[in-house]
């Protein structure tokens, strides 16, 4: 049985410039950072020649493309396991909560099914192939930052470049910039669970037909960058305003990013001090993020739960996926 482990994850800044409607015409930046909330992905070989997927549901079928959970179905075709294998999957957080979940459980699925052939494969190897089934073989209206962020784990800036490779390079602080970005963040969820596909869509759409998206997007890139060097350069606190800023001009990018409530629950936030945050993943719902100097979190915690937000505790996680179980 193998098992493997691999992270959710918040971006901090340059959302959307991993869309290769955006990074085709000039590069995209994202600074994406690993959870310590995971998911755990268990194979193992099957006495018959049958595949069980268990997940919300469970699955069990003959051929493999009988399967209706794409990602899996897909993983387990390109790996060439198609017959004989179990495959589940736990999270410690549900999907749609804007924290990378389908590409999480794709990275670690993979992970998991070749580690179970004895094959190994590198984080880029496991980013690159997750990205074929979610984009190109699934179509799904997504960039490229989170099957990246969920195999390398740590704080990283992601390049996306125009000939379609990806560069990785971690942001490099000293441990006490580390922990000090990680106990300023707090992450609340908004109870508000949603298919990002159609936000998606949408953002995907105006990069195309609109100049003035593409412009906001640069904007993203500019803040991705300003956020960097803050980290590189031990400015933790540059970071919050930055975080504001750039939520301000995702907003912009498409109508179903934000609402009337999230705005409100927003608002709230920096009321009760706050220096800045934004909705995680496509918007819509999910989680917000927060940056929070310390003195003002009880505030802020306090005023989230009144709104009936639900406190996600994390930090931050070093590692990308990983296999942590591996026997006979």
């Amino acid at each position: 049985m193998i098992i493997s482990k691999t992270p959710f994850r918040v971006s901090l800044a340059g959302g959307g410039s991993d869309f290769a409607e955006y990074y085709r015409h000039k590069p995209g930046t994202v600074i994406s950072l690993a959870l310590n909330r995971h998911m755990y992905v268990t194979a193992n070989r099957r006495f018959d020649r049958s595949i069980r997927v268990s997940y919300t549901q469970t699955e069990i079928v003959d051929e493999v493309d009988q399967l209706q959970h794409e990602l899996i179905r897909e993983a387990l075709k390109m790996t060439g396991m198609t017959s004989g294998v179990e495959v589940t999957t736990i999270a410690d957080l549900p999907a749609g909560i804007g924290l990378g979940s389908s590409s999480t459980l794709t990275v670690g699925v993979l992970h998991a099914l070749y580690a179970l052939k004895g094959e190994w494969h590198s984080p880029g190897d496991l980013a690159d192939r997750a990205c074929q089934i979610e984009i190109d073989i699934l179509k799904r209206p997504i960039g490229k930052q989170d099957q990246y962020i969920a195999a390398f784990g740590g704080v990283q800036e992601i390049r996306f470049n125009s000939d379609g490779s990806v560069f990785v390079h971690p942001i490099i602080c000293p441990c006490d910039c580390r922990k000090e970005l990680a106990d300023r963040l707090m992450l609340f969820y908004t109870g508000i669970q949603r298919d990002a596909g159609a936000v998606l869509a949408e953002a995907r759409r105006q990069m195309v037909e609109s100049a003035d998206t593409r412009t906001l997007i640069d904007g993203l890139v500019a803040l991705a960058d300003e956020v960097r060097a803050s980290l590189t350069g031990m400015q933790v606190n540059r970071v919050g305003p930055l975080l504001d800023a750039g939520w301000r001009l995702k907003k912009q990018m498409a109508s179903g990013v934000s609402s009337g409530h999230l705005d409100e629950l927003y608002a709230t936030a920096l009321a009760a001090g706050a220096d800045g945050g934004k909705i995680s993943g496509a918007g819509g719902g999910g989680c917000l993020l927060l940056f929070v100097q310390a003195g003002a979190q009880p505030a802020v915690r306090a005023a989230m739960l009144d709104a009936g937000l639900r406190e996600v505790p994390c930090a931050l996680d070093p590692e990308g996926s990983r296999i942590v179980h591996y026997s006979d």
